[in-house]
Order: structure tokens, then sequence, then C-alpha cells
């Protein structure tokens, strides 16, 4: 069965030797240049979405509108995406342990916010890789390694956060 990954973990690519990408930092706050009257009565959040070069050559990354999609909630709602707001990764050349980060801005229904899913398909060097989906949500933190789990498992988010790292606690013991 597949699994998604949980805000906060990196997702290696076997198309692409040595590519990852990473979706983190899901944090709520204001865009930096102001609301979107389209996004009246939503709560605004950013998201980051970082690729990272570990391979031997420069990769051409595109990270583009239309190949991220954020739903929010337990029914999966689109969430309202703020293009202008929002920072996008458009033909870059990615070198070997370089990094580049996209930061989407978005709103949601305060109440969605606990469970957020982002799914991304990067575009290298002009041909596309697999979709990846991430999950988590606002208030839902990342855990760093070896920190105890929280107590209360109330969201989708939380559940699968803690029991990947249970695996993976798991694995190393």
């Amino acid at each position: 069965m597949y699994e998604p990954n949980v805000v906060g973990d990196w997702q290696e690519y076997d198309e692409h030797a040595g590519l990852r990408v990473r979706v983190h930092r899901l944090e709520a706050g204001e865009p930096p240049r102001g609301r979107d009257e389209a996004a009246e009565g939503l709560t605004y959040f950013s998201v980051r979405v970082t690729v990272e070069n570990r391979g031997r050559r420069a990769v051409g990354i595109h990270l583009e509108d239309g190949q991220i999609d954020v739903r929010v909630g337990p029914d999966g709602e689109s969430a309202f995406i703020d293009w202008r707001n929002s920072q996008f990764i458009e033909g870059f050349d990615v070198y070997p342990l370089r990094r580049a980060t996209a930061v989407v801005h978005a709103a949601g229904r305060e109440a969605s916010l606990s469970h957020v899913d982002v799914q991304v398909q990067l575009r290298v060097d002009e041909e596309w890789t697999g979709r990846r989906l991430w999950t988590g949500g606002i208030g839902v933190h990342e855990r760093t390694p070896g920190t105890p789990a929280a107590a209360g498992r109330e969201s989708l988010a939380q559940q699968v956060s803690v029991f990947l790292q249970d695996q993976a606690e798991e694995g190393t013991a």
C-alpha cells in the first residue's frame, strides 16, 4: 500500500539519481504582500517545497503553478492558492549539493487546516516525475528524531506522523 510522506520528510526520486524533494514548514500566517480578495473569510497558510540535488550533475528544475496541489480537510477540498504572492521555481539549474525552494501561499477554512495534503509533480530537464504526496496540518508540528510522541492523536496527519516515526525508531533499534 502506498503511504504518503509526512510534512518534513525527504522523498528521493529513483528516476533521477541524487534528486530529492521535501514539503516542509507548513505554517499559518499572512502572505508577504497582503491578502487576495478572493480569500476573504479564509485563513492563510504557507508551505515550502525544497528540491535538493545530491547527484553528480546539474539538473533543470521547474516547479510552477499547476504542479503543486493543496487540499484541506478530511474531504480533500481544494485550497485557495494565492499565485500572486507565491514563489515558484521556474527553469532553475540546481547544481550538485545545492537546493532550490518554492514558497506557496494558500488559504482554507480554519476548521479544515488540521489536515493538509500537498501533492507535488516536478519537471526535471523537461521530463515529468511521478507525483508525490505529503500530509500534515496546521498545529501538527514536525517532530525531530528522539522527541516523544504527542499524547493526543486526533488528526490523521498526527497518526501518520507518529506511525512513521515509530516505524523508523523500531528499524534503528
